[in-house]
């Protein structure tokens, strides 16, 4: 809103031309997503405490017993910083911006569905598995429809550390990417089980997807750089700047001890723009080292479950996810906490290296 208010004032006031950097009006985004989120999350919080919308804690799980009642839906705090950073620095005009919007809302409004049963109930089963997967694909589904229908927008894939090969998957590109971003909302779902575990490798995500997309969106630096340029999808860093501050809010209240939870409209939601972030700057197999904690995470339960079966109920793991485990071997919450996120710095790290690598 800033941007289509005051840019066009700088013909006669060259101070207002600012407005006209993605760079600038993104650290801004990122800064006022902070600021509303930090300022209006005391009370939040204690609104989700009047209203009794405690956290429901699962009955295997004895060593967070503790924590039961804590309020959740945290992730409608995040939603809100991010919505409203993003119409006061975003381009309004820009179709990109909408989409990740409609993604982040989307994906956030099926675990506001799933959250909401829950806290009704009082217990922890929300939303059917079912009714989740159909919720998940119906919002990917949807924007994939308009995102293949922009004329700038390819449907090439393009691997990381090999830039020359790009092959066209034409229609089954759509497919592939409703499988991206319901997976990766899957993922930090299955993640955000210790206080803080979650929104930090989120934040360090959205920063890496930051710079992909503000290159992707710039045609010397995507020639430069040799990746898909993609004109127009550079606004799109603007509301990665707001989701990372939205984000640094949240983990204000979030760290150990946590005084909010973000519920699945937190994590769902989160995990949903994340893989259409990866979409969107055409890096959709990077995800998963971008990602690659939320792949840890993911991967402990794929191999639990299937072992579990397989052997007629043996297990890999003490607990799975893979946060549980070294819980039940006795590692402190908070250094789980902390080895997780340099965990996902040094994939994050190891993501932005392939910008150089041929």
């Amino acid at each position: 809103m800033l941007y289509n208010l005051l840019y066009p004032l700088g013909t006669e006031y060259i101070v207002f031309n600012v407005f006209r950097y993605i760079t600038f009006r993104s650290v801004w985004a990122l800064v006022t997503a902070l600021l509303i989120g930090i300022l209006i999350g005391p009370r939040f919080i204690g609104w989700l405490r009047r209203i009794k919308c405690g956290q429901q804690i699962h009955e295997d799980v004895k060593a967070h017993q503790c924590k039961a009642g804590t309020p959740t839906m945290g992730g409608l705090l995040i939603a809100f910083s991010v919505t409203i950073s993003v119409i006061l620095w975003g381009d309004l005009h820009n179709s990109y911006l909408w989409m990740t919007l409609f993604v982040f809302l989307g994906f956030a409004g099926v675990g506001f569905l799933d959250d909401f049963m829950k806290v009704s109930h009082k217990h922890n089963k929300g939303l059917s598995a079912r009714a989740k997967f159909c919720g998940q694909l119906a919002v990917a589904g949807i924007v994939m429809l308009f995102l293949v229908a922009e004329p700038a927008y390819s449907t090439r894939l393009a691997f990381p550390f090999f830039k020359a090969l790009d092959p066209d998957l034409g229609y089954l590109y759509i497919p592939f990417a409703m499988f991206v971003m319901v997976g990766a909302s899957n993922a930090v779902n299955l993640t955000d089980g210790l206080d803080g575990l979650a929104i930090g490798p989120m934040i360090v995500a959205t920063l890496v997807f930051a710079v992909y997309i503000y290159v992707t969106g710039h045609v010397k630096f995507a020639q430069y750089l040799q990746v898909q340029h993609v004109p127009g999808v550079g606004e799109v860093t603007v509301f990665c700047g707001a989701l990372a501050g939205a984000g640094l809010a949240f983990l204000w209240f979030n760290a150990y001890p946590a005084q909010v939870f973000m519920g699945d409209v937190g994590s769902l939601g989160l995990g949903g723009v994340l893989g259409f972030l990866a979409v969107l700057c055409k890096q959709e197999l990077l995800l998963p080292i971008v990602g690659g904690l939320f792949v840890m995470e993911t991967l402990s339960v794929i191999l639990q479950v299937g072992y579990f079966k397989w052997t007629g109920g043996k297990r890999i793991f003490r607990m799975a996810p893979l946060h549980h485990h070294y819980e039940m071997k006795g590692v402190p919450e908070s250094k789980i906490i902390i080895r997780f996120w340099i965990l996902s710095i040094m994939f994050g790290l190891i993501a932005l290296s392939a910008l150089k690598l041929r």
